[in-house]
């Protein structure tokens, strides 16, 4: 079967990290009409017509100018302007400009093809708007190395944007492929009724990405977990997360839930999550993302109803 997570990565674009410090080269990308370039204040866009909005680089506002790479034949660039200096009376309303979340389904309906590249300039839009100063000496960073690298004005230091990996998983008990086989999804009390996901946790420094399934399970909900699988991964700009996707096997199933992170966690047949999900009682992760994916590859095909 086909998973939706990887819709939104099929198409990836040369990053051509070789040309970043190529001033000349840059300069000449920039200059070529075919060249395009995503406008980014703070870490949101303005979508155009329900759609990604590529530009012409000459109609681009003013703004540090990030090289995304090249694809079919064209060079992609984003420009990341500071919401505190954004002149809006020339970029649009301020109330226009969205995060990434809401422009996630028409980039799997109809633009998958630019997910990466929009992922690629969230991603480094948000890391140059929250990281500012050096992790040595405080002092003031600059960017260089077209938005992917920024260096202290004091010391010297170099800072490169950084990925925080992140497990998401899949629990499940009983005999592979049994009716009664089950999985063990959970709640956040934010969240809507009926909405139920993938457990998901940070890995820890000195943590094997096994045991960071193992012990984000047991802190959540109390299950313990066994055996652990690889799945898949996914990049995830929110705002710099690598979701890392396991398929994990309880060897308990009684439920406690540590009331902070989730509000409430169930064990579901196949039988119950189709039921519920039909009658939206059980809301189910969006398509794009990997949590989806998960579900559905245990289910063994696609599920109704989506957040």
């Amino acid at each position: 079967m086909s998973f939706p997570h990887l819709d939104l990565a099929a198409d990836a674009h040369d990053r051509a990290g070789e040309r970043r410090l190529d001033e000349d080269w840059l300069a000449e990308r920039w200059a070529d009409p075919a060249s395009r370039a995503l406008v980014v204040v703070g870490s949101r866009i303005r979508p155009l017509d329900g759609r990604v909005d590529w530009r012409p680089t000459e109609d681009a506002p003013d703004g540090l100018r990030v090289l995304l790479g090249e694809r079919d034949g064209r060079t992609w660039f984003a420009v990341v302007v500071d919401p505190r200096q954004a002149a809006y009376d020339r970029i649009g309303d301020r109330g226009e400009w969205v995060g990434l979340r809401a422009v996630l389904q028409d980039l799997a309906a109809g633009q998958q093809a630019d997910a990466p590249l929009v992922f690629h300039a969230i991603g480094l839009a948000e890391w140059l708007y929250a990281v500012r100063h050096c992790s040595r000496c405080g002092g003031a960073l600059q960017p260089r190395a077209a938005g992917h690298e920024q260096i202290c004005t004091a010391c010297g230091k170099v800072t490169w944007p950084r990925t925080d990996p992140a497990v998401i998983m899949t629990v499940t008990h009983g005999e592979r492929g049994a009716d009664d086989e089950r999985c063990l999804l959970g709640r956040q009390a934010a969240w809507p009724e009926g909405r139920y996901s993938t457990l998901a946790g940070f890995v820890e420094p000195g943590e094997s990405l096994e045991d960071a399934v193992r012990r984000e399970v047991r802190e959540e909900v109390g299950v313990v977990v066994g055996d652990v699988d690889y799945f898949g991964n996914q990049g995830w700009p929110f705002p710099s997360s690598l979701m890392l996707g396991f398929h994990g096997r309880a060897t308990s199933t009684e439920i406690t839930v540590d009331k902070r992170e989730i509000e409430d966690a169930r064990w579901f047949t196949r039988a119950e999550m189709k039921a519920e999900a039909e009658a939206g009682t059980l809301v189910l992760p969006g398509g794009v993302s990997i949590s989806r994916s998960l579900v559905e590859d245990w289910y063994g095909g696609p599920l109704p109803g989506r957040w």
